[in-house]
């Protein structure tokens, strides 16, 4: 039977994502346990605060609790599991994004560690990129307790960083009302590039009081209001997906489509919510350094435009004129036509940055649903759906560095593909502007049309050639014969391709330019998204995005498949009072619920919860994905259809 065999087939393999269990559980716990940074009074209050935390570290490792009502093993309290814990994603999220906007203002800061006296103006000397490479992991350190506190899954750590989130808020709001402007880059630069840290802040400074007052007010688990189970979700695990429609219910995401899986249940992992929350930060900071490194010098260009200046460009050819050898005197015209090219600079740059940035925010999405559909696929282990050829779903050293750096790398590679995007896209719009646009406005300038007008016979030719071409092929050289079409006519056919040859040769010419124009265009819009490759098939390892991409993949099922995590999450229940356990409504897995009843439902909902575990038993028998979490020995071999081996010493 399914049941009685997963018990003796299936072992859990440790991993770095698959170690923490839904509710905060170990499947085998191992035993112990100013403007560029806050200022004096953040640090102070941080160190304090971060004092408190390593007492309440102490008293959760001594008493085994997380909270009140669902005491887990204390290793899962670490303030380190941030990334593996559930339920807080959001807060991280947060707390990265504070992260990675700190480094950005970092990158054109004068001053990163402006706490240290050695990093002050007449002492830093040659030595600020050493300060800010100090500073890379100064940030990281001092933010970490902002995140590190939900870890403790207890009240008291929901205060301590309710205090911290405040104190960083209040800090930093206070700091931009009393000092907005600052003469670094635009005045408003400063205050703009913190933007992401302050609403981040404010995420936290909420979502700490709410997990606060949810720690003083929830029910115990046993009063608690819970989901009927269904095994639907995780027999759609074990097969393609065919004509089954999407539960209602699930939740503000499943009406989020298609950025929200059909299956009940199914969350994003919490690396990729994370490098696209991060992705988007980055495209708002690349932005905004776009926008206010060009358009304030241009304004200020266009309003100090003057006729001297204006005489030298209509003597350069670049203005035209209707008197070249006028004086300055005679240049109000010319000056107004310089100002009017300036201002249609402007637009094209404004217009070309919102393009790239709408386009490399639609790409994100994009690839946030390739995300979602290439997990559900390996985790039906529907392999060759997602790479080119069968690999093995397994850790290994180069794959866990790829995990480490996947959120990191998606952030880069959008930063990158929003300043290629930027280059391609204001060329193009200078271009079409002041070679189509102002020409036929002004009826000057018109060197594009003069040169169109005069090459009309070659256009011409080619033209009719590829239009001879194909009637030729569509009327004389195909015949169709009982819907079949055949080859007619052959001697001709071999006439006109000797005759057209050389004419062939100039179409191919422009095809090629239109090949380098295209492959550049589509090279720099989906720069950004890691799960696709840029390269042919056979050469795909050389792309270090996409490569980086498969194997976090693998890492992600490997070790976070779903179906697993829902077999340890039953072998780990502890009965708790009334013969109940502990479950959570929040603990739904991708792809399967398994929710325990309250006291006093009806049969009906025990007998769905077992019909869940069998189809859960059924999953983990015949799920591909789940091969690599077998036992190689077994006391009964038979069981799995597995041949006999020796056991290894």
């Amino acid at each position: 039977m399914p049941g009685t065999q997963s018990n003796q087939s299936l072992s859990v393999h440790p991993g770095p994502l698959s170690r923490v269990l839904p509710g905060g559980r170990e499947l085998r716990p191992q035993p112990g346990g100013g403007c560029g940074a806050p200022n004096h009074c953040a640090l102070l209050s941080q160190a304090v605060c971060s004092r408190g935390k390593g007492g309440l570290h102490g008293e959760v490792g001594v008493r085994g609790t997380c909270s009140h009502s669902n005491p887990p093993p204390p290793d899962c309290c670490s303030p380190v599991n941030f990334l593996e814990a559930e339920g807080h994603q959001g807060l991280v999220v947060a707390v990265f994004g504070i992260l990675f906007s700190s480094v950005c203002v970092l990158v054109l800061d004068t001053d990163p560690l402006p706490f240290i006296a050695s990093s002050s103006p007449h002492s830093r000397g040659n030595a600020g990129g050493y300060w800010k490479i100090m500073a890379l992991l100064y940030y990281p350190a001092f933010y970490y307790p902002l995140i590190a506190c939900a870890t403790f899954r207890h009240r008291a750590g929901y205060f301590v960083g309710c205090l911290l989130s405040w104190c960083h808020c209040v800090i930093h709001i206070w700091q931009k009302v009393d000092c907005p402007q600052s003469p670094k880059i635009y005045r408003y630069y400063s205050l703009l590039s913190y933007v992401p840290i302050i609403l981040c802040l404010i995420v936290l400074s909420i979502w700490y009081p709410v997990l606060l007052v949810r720690s003083f007010t929830q029910e115990k688990p046993a009063a608690r209001e819970v989901m009927n189970g269904s095994p639907d979700g995780c027999l759609l695990l074990t097969c393609h997906p065919a004509a089954r429609k999407p539960q209602a219910g699930i939740g503000l995401l499943s009406h989020m489509s298609p950025y929200h899986s059909g299956i009940s249940g199914f969350q994003v992992p919490l690396k990729l919510v994370l490098s696209v929350t991060t992705a988007v930060i980055a495209v708002y900071q690349v932005a905004l350094l776009l926008l206010v490194v060009f358009i304030p010098n241009i304004q200020i260009v266009r309003a100090g435009m003057t006729k001297e200046i204006t005489v030298l460009l209509v003597q350069f050819g670049v203005v035209p004129s209707e008197n070249p050898g006028g004086v300055p005197g005679d240049m109000e015209r010319e000056l107004d036509t310089v100002r009017h090219y300036l201002w249609s600079l402007e637009v094209c740059y404004v217009c070309s940055l919102v393009l790239s940035c709408l386009l490399t925010f639609s790409m994100l999405m994009r690839s946030l649903v390739m995300h979602r559909a290439n997990l559900k696929a390996l985790y039906r282990g529907a392999v060759l759906d997602v790479f080119c050829r069968a690999q093995m779903l397994c850790p290994s050293q180069q794959a866990l560095v790829c995990w480490m750096s996947f959120a990191s790398f998606q952030t880069a590679f959008a930063c990158l593909g929003l300043l290629t995007q930027q280059v391609i896209f204001f060329v193009c719009t200078v271009g079409f502007t002041f070679l189509v646009v102002i020409p036929l406005q002004s009826g000057t300038n018109m060197h594009l049309f003069k040169i169109l007008e005069n090459m009309w016979p070659f256009w011409l030719t080619l033209v009719l050639a590829v239009v001879v071409q194909n009637l030729l092929a569509h009327f004389y050289f195909l015949e169709k014969h009982h819907l079949k079409k055949e080859l007619t006519n052959r001697r001709a056919l071999c006439i006109m391709t000797y005759l057209l040859f050389p004419i062939n040769v100039l179409v191919g010419v422009l095809a090629g330019v239109w090949r380098m124009v295209i492959s550049a265009l589509y090279n720099a819009v989906h720069f950004c998204q890691l799960d696709i490759s840029l390269l042919n098939r056979g050469v795909e390892a050389f792309d270090p995005g996409y490569r980086t991409y498969c194997h976090y993949l693998k890492i992600e099922v490997s070790q976070s498949h779903p179906v697993m995590k829902a077999f340890c999450f039953l072998l780990l229940q502890l009965p708790g009072p009334e013969g109940q356990t502990g479950l959570k409504p929040t603990d739904v897995e991708e792809g399967i619920q398994l929710m325990q009843p309250v006291k006093g439902l009806l049969k009906a909902s025990k007998s769905k919860q077992t019909r869940a575990r069998w189809g859960l038993a059924y999953t983990l028998l015949n799920n591909p994905s789940l091969l690599a979490c077998r036992k190689t020995v077994l006391s009964d071999p038979t069981a799995n259809d597995t041949q006999s081996r020796p056991a290894k010493p």
